[in-house]
């Protein structure tokens, strides 16, 4: 089952300039926050909805070297990334339409 995750341009470059990709969560929370194929629309509208440069992210759980969890927040289970995002496990980068009313689409 694949994996995703959510950032703007900025940080994807910053990432493959550095050769990982690290969230700021990792640092106040240490972990990098994930989603599965049903959970991630809606994290994107709740957390960045109106946002015009965002990517998904689509990983490839197998390719990852930091242990993933499944932890509860807001009533269901969510992947968390224990340790930075190996470039490697990248399997697709896609961006995210925005709608005239700011809300995030899925792509295609």
């Amino acid at each position: 089952m694949p994996l995703f995750h959510i950032t703007t341009q900025t940080a994807w470059a910053a990432a493959k300039a550095a050769g990982e990709y690290r969230a700021s969560s990792l640092d106040t929370e240490h972990f990098i926050h994930l989603s599965d194929e049903r959970q991630w629309l809606a994290t994107a509208n709740r957390f960045y909805r109106g946002c015009l440069d965002l990517l998904l992210l689509e990983l490839d759980e197998q390719r990852l070297g930091a242990p993933v969890r499944w932890e509860p927040a807001d009533g269901q289970l969510f992947p968390h990334l224990y340790g930075p995002l190996e470039l490697a496990a990248v399997v697709a980068v896609t961006a995210l339409p925005v709608a005239a009313d700011g809300a995030i689409e899925a792509p295609g």
